[in-house]
């Protein structure tokens, strides 16, 4: 779901930091333990309880893992840099419910959807519902999506806004300093749920497909994932883990 123009922050990293080698999957295996980093302030695809983290992303991560042989050992960045530290080497994968864009596969590989989404309006209750009803008007999004990316092209928008996570996005609109907050829809579900009958979700604005990233050209650590998500999908551990979090089964159709 999230994007910033990430590329040449990526590359700049790579040509002052240089880029360490990643960890093929024989390596991962021998080590038996799979390095994953994720932002986790992104209910419920990956947050925190106490100190660990948790959520759909957080199990299929480790479902997967378990199907490779190994454990999974987490890391945590603020989503801007995620990429970043993938591409030197930090960790051997990044699951934080990326967009797949053409701009990100020039800095990482993905790999096959691991679900579907899509952008939404936000907004208090008798709001703007449609990009005809934000003309003129401040729409948040989150800093480093794809939706702060999206939003830009966006016609007739009065401001476009920025902040840090989804949490301050939607206390800005709670507060009344925006009229709308575009975000994920699965995020706008969740923050319907605990707000009651304060907010309403408006129209999609767009879909999206969402992957796991690895650094560039790491085919064999790539290939093991997409065979267990495969096999997850297949037998139905994956749809009984999607239920779990959103009583449907998401993989893109």
């Amino acid at each position: 779901m999230k994007l910033k123009s990430l590329y040449p922050l990526v590359l700049a990293a790579l040509a002052f930091g240089g880029q360490a080698s990643a960890r093929d999957l024989a390596t991962v295996k021998k080590s038996g333990k799979l390095i994953v980093a994720t932002e986790p302030t992104y209910p419920p695809f990956t947050y925190t309880q106490g100190k660990k983290v948790v959520g759909f992303e957080a199990e299929l991560a480790e479902l997967l893992a378990k199907q490779l042989g190994v454990k999974v050992e987490w890391k945590t960045s603020s989503f801007d840099t995620l990429l970043i530290g993938l591409g030197q080497g930090r960790y051997d994968m990044v699951i934080a419910s990326h967009g797949i864009t053409p701009e990100r596969q020039k800095a990482v590989d993905f790999s096959s959807p691991h679900y579907c989404s899509g952008g939404v309006l936000v907004s208090k209750s008798g709001g703007p519902k449609t990009l005809t009803d934000m003309k003129g008007r401040k729409l948040a999004v989150q800093l480093g999506t794809t939706y702060a990316t999206r939003a830009r092209s966006l016609p007739g928008l009065g401001k476009i806004q920025t902040y840090p996570n989804n949490t301050d996005a939607l206390q800005a609109l709670m507060a009344g300093r925006t009229d709308a907050y575009l975000t994920d829809r699965f995020v706008a579900l969740e923050a319907r749920k605990k707000m009651g009958g304060k907010l309403q979700i408006g129209s999609l604005v767009f879909q999206e497909k969402i992957g796991i990233a690895f650094q560039k050209g790491n085919k064999t650590l790539l290939a093991g994932v997409n065979s267990a998500l495969k096999k997850a999908q297949a037998d139905g551990s994956y749809e009984k883990l999607s239920e779990k979090y959103f009583g449907e089964d998401i993989r893109c159709r």
